[in-house]
């Protein structure tokens, strides 16, 4: 129905000039007219309606004045019930300002996205034609409104009782909807009782609405007998507020205004809980039931409107005393007389109230007011004191009331003193301020805890003016006396002297005088309810704006949206990391939380996630148990497991059963003894290595149980122990969450189950790409999804210098990610506020270089960002004031446009979109100009292969190829070391001159093709408890060797000359190495080591010239040598003793014996004689990763883990201490000692004596480095 506001009653606000009277006309304009133009144009006019009734209005039309130059083009909607109390029309909760006219003639309609329920109307014009003037014609469309009201006084209440012996019938759906409208914060709307003590309470508390669901007689809240659900904020406004509590099956839908949540009823509740189930409904308060079970004791002040229980409505039955309404103590009326209160809103930096003061024989003074705001800080009031003794200042500071009196003319602080505390929190609190001859007081919220006084010795009596929430400008000063911040927020109730102020003569300008102050409305909004903050980050707000603290969250983001941890342990492995624990976010900034998980990163990735008994669990034989269950809980969450393993390229997890006279799955029936329940929440009657629904055991799989004519070892059912153990592989059913073992009642059955942890490697979603080969091609999904907040991430590759990356349209709105030039993203949409930009430039660095480039882009409702590989983050602010709705409505464009046009050529990997990843390589099987996968990893990743290793291309990613390298692992970054004994020895053998050469095949080992030498590599690491030794030996066939010796000189502190490219002269505290001479007529290279004292890892490189070469190297020899018969005799003499120590990362040229010997024994012409063990040579680093586990997280992003791994972590950060506690002591003793043996009166050896018998000084050999054993690198 339309309603022309052209015949309806039009209230209008003029101003004028001082010397004019300020007057309202109320006139019926006649059909047709020009419409309303008022004399002066300025912020201070205003258009009012009175519909006559209250009115749903739905859309609102403007125009410009007919004839004329004269329209508004941007304009303030506002409706009221009763002409007073005024409440703006916000868009999307935001956007306050509509759009107007942009000529005389165009209409222009808005349809409001919540109907606004209300008799009167106010239009405030913001901006018009700056060559006209304010000139309007307004429609509004909308239907009329019925409604049953009743009031309630705050001592009554209204019970709808049900039928004496109700018969027990759940229903499938129960509703209760109300509207209320009230101005006390507190008070309770609803309360049910029903079978077994159930009960359900709605109640207002601090301006929220609080619905408790209670269970049983327990008085004490607890998480299984009290449920709180809090919605809505600012309640107490003396406005409609919408509430209804629907219950559907074991959900309730709880609903505030346009605010919504689920609650998900325990399964204790939802055999009993039902609406039909109750005895009683009680309106307006609880002590009709005389219960005192609830928070609050208060009963409801204020009205309600439309009360309906499922179809009944109740206040028509009140009306009309029906049988099952019984009216209680109290007043309850029909209508919702409303009490007069009058707020006004200081919204700006320019707002202030000015009244006049007190007049000049008074000698006693005071205030009163009422304010809410969210500010810490802002003046409350100010004026200056008569007879000039000074200015009094009455401000928030710290959410506390303070009061100061400064001394006239100058920054001195008569009296100072403080009251209240947090009071900004947004509800209403009181400030008295009273002074009587001598005594002032200060009063927060008439509370005695609250109050302070002060004994100033002269009179606190205001002057001609008092100013509040800001202060004038002065008119010889441009600038405020105001040392504070402005209030912003709302006043009402303001006294001054015990006068009540009326602010509606305020507004007519009939006293005092104001600015920017929106008066008769207050206009604070709560920016945390609904909160925009995520991931349980904390929202805290001003009058402007609102914070998200994301401390503890493990996300980051002006909302808390983005995760600060990766997806998998494949993305931490591809930065470089190695085994540890991770946090792991499955979903990225989607609602499963991240998880702190074990990764191991060998060639496979395995991502391993425990449980609560990995151990083996024995049963026996007991009277009256015919079934063992055990329960396994993780440490992970059912959703993230369920996310982990669909993510997984593979999952696994070993089960095993150990039996004697104990049936596992074969029983005459049918049934099996024995079963497991995984993700399915199904039984599963198959066991590790077999298939689901086979019945069998990985042995009935193979054909190899002990009994073929069953398909388990355990269903022989014989007395000798007996093994089924295997893999269980299929992700459908895993994790196992618990097992079922039921043949164990028999005498003499024993049974040992053991359930592994479940392990998981690859990433299916972090090498799903699709290459785009034509400019015209793309991918298309459906829309995306993202109205508050959005993020997009992905991986990019290509040679092109520019093309969209992915795009997504609406009618008005987008968004889009493009690579506009070869140094520049820039990300862009449009929600309604015009297109918006974020550019990231690269400078110098090219981003079509054909190599992986990582973009993430966010927006929310504060800001948009976005980020380049680790170049500076780029952020914009959004708009204060403007919509905060991304719509979209076509498919998700990725790789180019709807247009086709400026598409993008090359590789886009592990695009994600609000968390979920999108499966580019399925939809690009079926698009034509786009191929699934990408190769070409080498280009980005290569730099990851360490040491030696080659980079190696693979479908789906990169592996380093470590034959060329002395160490392993998936980087070749681990070291492969061992512990030698005397008698231990690796010998690695080359193949004889011969038959080198009747090899001719190109696929020759490199190990081969270097034994003619014109120069040697030898690098290692040792550790060793002796001096001296051999630590290497090469041999040729031509009896040319070359030897590797460690000395120890530590009598004599001296310089020695090494032989070197720069023959640099080397001081004792460093590895001194030269070449001995050539004796027995045998050619070879002696490097003979002088140890003196060496840091760990500290490393001196040397080129040492010989005139040895080696023509066919025959071995290289690690510890003793047992083919000594050629041996030179003062090696033979070393040789015989051994090597005790450790060797790590031996490299000699192109061979890593020791590797090849511990590796690869079978496959590798490596002959070990004695003991040879792989060790770590004493690092920090333990073979078994799990005993000394090491965390990852980005620090300031994450706190309090869990207890255990903050134990753990307080653990290793103390051994830490200690360690290097007793490494510094130990240190400085050597130095002591050191320093001692120095002190001796020595001469000079000649340099001859070292070289030719370097070891002659060295009276023993055993354990001289013992007490200070370090580890060395040549």
């Amino acid at each position: 129905m339309l309603f022309s506001l052209l015949l309806g009653l039009i209230c209008v606000r003029e101003t004028f000039p001082k010397k004019y009277n300020m007057w309202y006309l109320c006139a019926v304009f006649p059909a047709g007219a020009g419409g309303w133009a008022p004399v002066e144009s300025n912020k201070y006019q205003w258009l009012e309606v009175d519909l006559g009734v209250r009115t749903e209005i739905t859309a609102v039309a403007t125009q410009g004045r007919y004839g004329s130059s004269d329209w508004v083009s941007s304009f303030l909607l506002m409706f009221s019930d009763t002409g007073c109390n005024w409440k703006q029309y916000r868009q999307e909760d935001n956007i306050r300002a509509f759009t107007g006219n942009s000529n005389a003639d165009s209409v222009v309609q808005f349809k409001l996205q919540q109907a606004v329920f209300a008799r009167f109307l106010r239009l405030l014009p913001l901006d018009w034609n700056p060559n006209g003037r304010i000139g309007l014609r307004l429609e509004a469309y909308g239907c009329p409104y019925k409604s049953d009201v009743a009031r309630f006084d705050g001592s009554s209440c209204l019970i709808y009782r049900f039928s004496p012996n109700p018969t027990p019938s759940q229903t499938a759906k129960d509703t209760i909807s109300l509207k209320f409208k009230t101005l006390q914060n507190s008070g309770t709307l609803i309360h049910t009782e029903g079978q077994d003590d159930h009960t359900l309470t709605l109640e207002l508390h601090k301006g929220k609405l609080l619905l408790h669901l209670r269970k049983g007689k327990s008085v004490s809240p607890g998480p299984e007998s009290h449920m709180v659900v809090s919605l809505g904020s600012l309640l107490d406004d003396q406005h409609w507020h919408d509430v209804a509590i629907v219950r559907f099956s074991g959900h309730l839908n709880f609903t505030v205004d346009k605010s919504s949540q689920q609650i998900q009823v325990r399964t204790c509740w939802n055999i009993n809980f039902g609406l039909m189930f109750f005895h009683k409904i009680s309106y307006g308060g609880v002590q009709c039931h005389g219960s005192q079970r609830v928070m609050s004791r208060r009963n409801f002040h204020g009205c309600l409107e439309n009360l309906l229980w499922n179809d009944v409505n109740v206040i028509d039955l009140a009306k009309q005393w029906g049988l099952c309404l019984q009216p209680n103590t109290g007043n309850v009326t029909f209508t919702c007389a409303e009490p007069v209160s009058v707020p006004v809103t200081f919204a700006g930096a320019q707002s202030f109230l000015q009244l006049p003061g007190a007049a000049q024989q008074q000698r006693d003074g005071g205030g009163v007011a009422v304010f809410r705001t969210w500010n810490r800080a802002g003046l409350l009031l100010t004026f200056d004191l008569q007879q000039q003794a000074g200015s009094l200042w009455l401000y928030l500071s710290e959410a506390r009331v303070r009061l100061q009196i400064h001394k006239a003319g100058r920054y001195t602080i008569l009296v100072d003193v403080t009251a209240g505390f947090g009071l900004n929190d947004g509800q209403w609190h009181s400030v008295d301020l009273t002074a009587r001859r001598g005594h002032l007081t200060i009063t927060v919220d008439k509370e005695e805890d609250s109050t302070a006084h002060a004994s100033p010795s002269f009179p606190v009596v205001s002057g001609n003016n008092l100013f509040f929430g800001g202060e004038r400008k002065q008119h010889n000063n441009q600038e405020c006396r105001n040392p504070f911040n402005v209030f912003q927020g709302c006043m009402r109730h303001i006294h001054v002297d015990n006068n009540a102020v009326d602010l509606i003569k305020v507004q007519q300008m009939l006293i005092g005088n104001y600015s920017d102050l929106q008066i008769d409305m207050c206009g604070i909004i709560d920016r945390c309810s609904p909160s925009h903050c995520e991931h349980g980050g904390r929202c805290t707000q001003s009058w402007s704006t609102f914070h998200c603290n994301c401390s503890n969250t493990g996300y980051s983001g002006a909302t808390c949206h983005s995760s600060v941890y990766e997806k998998s342990c494949e993305a931490y492995k591809h930065q470089g990391n190695t085994s540890g624990l991770y946090y792991i976010d499955v979903d990225g900034s989607g609602p499963i939380k991240s998880q702190l998980i074990y990764c191991n990163m060998t060639d496979k990735t395995w991502l391993v996630i425990q449980h609560n008994n990995t151990e083996l669990t024995k049963l026996k034989a007991s009277s009256g148990i015919n079934q063992h269950l055990a329960y396994f809980n993780y440490s992970a969450d059912a959703d993230q497991l369920w996310a982990i393993i669909t993510q997984a390229e593979h999952c696994e997890q070993e089960v095993l059963y150990h039996c004697r006279k104990s049936l596992l799955l074969n029983t005459p029936d049918g049934s099996p003894f024995t079963w497991w329940v995984g993700r399915t929440d199904e039984p599963q009657t198959y066991w590790g290595g077999a298939v689901p629904g086979s019945q069998q055991c990985g042995c009935g799989l193979q054909g190899n149980c002990i009994d073929s004519d069953h398909y388990c070892n355990c269903d022989a059912d014989r007395k000798e122990w007996a093994t089924d153990s295997g893999l269980l592989t299929h992700k459908e059913n895993l994790p196992v969450r618990w097992v079922v073992v039921g043949d164990i009642q028999r005498p003499g059955s024993e049974a040992a189950y053991k359930v592994g942890p479940l392990r998981c490697h690859g990433d299916k979603n972090f090498w799903n790409a699709a290459f785009f080969n034509k400019e015209t091609s793309y991918l298309h999904f459906p829309t995306f999804h993202g109205e508050l907040s959005a993020d997009i991430s992905f991986l990019f590759k290509t040679t092109a210098a520019s093309g969209v990356f992915l795009e997504n349209l609406g009618i008005k709105d987008f968004i889009r990610v493009e690579l506009s030039s070869p140094t520049e993203v820039v990300f862009s949409f449009d929600v309604g506020n015009g297109p918006f930009e974020v550019r990231v430039e690269t400078g110098d660095v090219a981003l079509n270089d054909d190599r992986w480039h990582r973009v993430r882009a966010e927006r929310n409702v504060k800001e948009a960002s976005l980020r380049v590989d680790a170049f500076p983050n780029a952020t914009q602010k959004a708009p204060a004031d403007g919509h905060i709705h991304l719509q979209l409505n076509s498919q998700l464009f990725v790789g180019g446009t709807a247009s086709r046009m400026k598409g993008f050529l090359g590789c886009i990997r592990s695009l994600q979109l609000n968390g979920r990843t999108l499966d580019l390589e399925e939809r690009a099987k079926i698009t034509p100009g786009v191929r699934p996968g990408c190769p070409g990893h080498c280009s980005s990743y290569g730099e990851l292969c360490q040491n030696q290793g080659r980079c190696v291309e693979m479908y789906n990613g990169f592996s380093c190829d470590c034959g060329l390298s002395a160490y392993a692992g998936p980087f070749c970054q681990r070291e492969v070391s061992a512990d030698f004994k005397p008698g231990t020895s690796v010998q690695y053998t080359f193949k004889e001159p011969y038959e080198l050469n009747r090899n001719t095949s190109t696929q020759s080992s490199s190990i081969y093709s270097d034994l003619k030498l014109r120069g040697e590599n030898v690098s290692f690491s040792f550790r060793s408890t002796q001096s001296p030794a051999l630590l290497l030996y090469v041999s040729s066939y031509y009896r040319e060797y070359l030897a590797v010796l460690l000395n120890r000189n530590g009598k004599r502190r001296s310089k020695r000359r090494c032989s070197s490219t720069s023959a640099p002269t080397i001081e004792s505290t460093w590895l001194c190495c030269s070449i001995g001479t050539v004796r027995g007529g045998v050619r070879g290279a002696v490097l003979f080591c002088n140890l003196f004292q060496i840091d760990q890892h500290e490393r001196e490189d040397f080129n040492l010239t010989s005139d040895a070469e080696f023509n066919a190297i025959k071995s290289v020899v690690l510890g003793k040598v047992h083919e000594s018969g050629e041996l030179d005799p003062e090696i033979a003499r070393l040789n015989s003793q051994g090597f005790s120590g450790c060797l790590s990362v031996v490299q000699f040229n192109s061979v890593a014996p020791l590797k090849a010997a511990l590796l690869y024994p079978n496959t590798s012409p490596v002959i070990v004689i004695g003991s040879l063990a792989e060790s770590t040579c004493g690092s920090s680093s333990p073979a078994n990763p799990y005993p000394a586990e090491t965390t990852h997280s980005l620090s300031g992003k994450r706190g309090g883990v869990n207890d255990s791994a903050l134990i753990g972590g307080v653990i290793a950060v103390v051994i830490f201490v200690i360690l290097s506690a007793l490494a510094i002591m130990a240190r400085f003793l050597y130095r002591r000692k050191e320093t001692f043996h120095t002190q001796e009166p020595q001469g000079i050896k000649p340099e001859a004596d070292s070289p030719e018998y370097p070891f002659h000084s060295e009276p023993t050999s055993q354990n001289i480095l013992s007490e200070n054993q370090k580890e060395y690198f040549i």
